[in-house]
């Protein structure tokens, strides 16, 4: 966070910083993250916001299962065709600004599933900032991404929704 500190005299002085700068460091530090799991790694989603990895130290432990409250959509598992207009309609719900986290090999390519009935990547229907490779990706790995998303907003780095607007894609 940016912030200038001023003294005189070696008394406490006073900070100053931007009202973005303070909005951001909010933002960072309160994820609400939204789990659509629909296979094997549901079970790692559970397992990294259990105890031993304590997502609560980056500010994630607060998980919703309304998207009008949820800031982070974790999409982790298999995505059926039948599905995907749910999933689209979730994260259409979704307040902006919105984060979302593809995890697994079948959310991320379709994985094995090459087939008739699996979407071959969630990136088809909606825009994805972070990417978790793996069958299933260890928990570990999420939260790598949940520090990925924390310095997406932190950097105020262009998010996967701002690309697909700059190419003129919708959701």
């Amino acid at each position: 966070m940016a912030v200038e500190q001023h003294q005189k005299d070696g008394q406490s002085g006073y900070a100053l910083t931007t009202f973005e700068t303070v909005l951001a460091w909010g933002r960072k530090w309160s994820i609400w993250p939204f789990p659509f799991a629909t296979a094997c790694c549901g079970i790692e989603v559970m397992a990294t916001l259990g105890t031993h990895y304590d997502t609560s130290r980056f500010g994630a432990e607060v998980v919703r299962f309304s998207p009008r409250q949820a800031d982070m959509l974790l999409v982790a598992g298999t995505v059926n065709y039948k599905m995907a207009p749910v999933l689209k309609r979730i994260y259409q719900q979704m307040l902006e600004p919105k984060w979302v986290v593809s995890m697994g090999a079948c959310a991320c390519s379709g994985g094995f599933y090459d087939n008739y009935s699996v979407l071959q990547g969630i990136d088809q229907i909606i825009p994805v900032d972070v990417y978790i490779p793996g069958c299933p990706p260890n928990p570990e790995s999420v939260v790598d991404a949940i520090v990925a998303i924390q310095k997406i907003i932190e950097t105020g780095a262009p998010r996967a929704a701002d690309r697909w607007a700059a190419e003129g894609r919708t959701v």
